[in-house]
């Protein structure tokens, strides 16, 4: 469902705005508006969770979102989330507070959102435990163009081997907030 919902945001004119619910079933954690702000990287995105925590909001902005809405807000703060993205700026709700633990993780995923969606469809083969054959044969690719973009990969994170991207990929799940 995730990946034609993707593909229709590709293939029609982008929207003006887009609102993403964090918890979906077919996502973990910030990997739904990684993909989306792939797809539509002009579109502003608002972010609407139930989850609060400072290190998400400021993850959540660290992928792109244009802002952030606690989903239990009434109508009159997602208008003016809506206003301040309209004049380009970055909604944050009231109460956040944005800190110095949370750093690491925005590193983390400010480093995911830099690869290319070739690169982070080849890293989520990886976490599935495949070798580059196998990702080779599934993605209709020469290995050594796998082999190229796991490179490329590991430099862009930052990491020296295989495994550690995976560790990566994995910070950037809720699970570790």
């Amino acid at each position: 469902c995730r990946e034609n919902g993707l593909k229709l945001l590709a293939a029609n004119d982008a929207p003006s705005l887009v609102i993403l619910d964090l918890n979906l079933p077919d996502v973990d954690g910030l990997d739904g508006l990684i993909r989306l702000k792939r797809q539509t990287e002009k579109t502003p995105v608002i972010i609407v969770s139930s989850m609060t925590d400072n290190a998400i909001i400021s993850g959540a902005i660290v992928a792109g979102a244009a802002g952030f809405v606690p989903k239990h807000s009434p109508r009159a703060i997602f208008k003016e989330a809506i206003d301040h993205i309209a004049r380009g700026e970055i909604y944050k709700p009231a109460g956040f507070v944005a800190g110095t633990a949370s750093n690491e993780r925005d590193d983390t995923v400010s480093r995911l959102s830099s690869l290319t969606n070739q690169q982070a469809r080849i890293l989520e083969l990886i976490c599935e435990g495949k070798l580059n054959k196998q990702i080779a044969f599934d993605l209709s690719i020469a290995e050594t163009t796998v082999k190229a973009h796991v490179t490329a990969i590991m430099r862009k994170l930052g990491v020296q081997s295989r495994t550690q991207a995976v560790l990566v990929a994995q910070d950037a799940r809720f699970a570790s907030v």
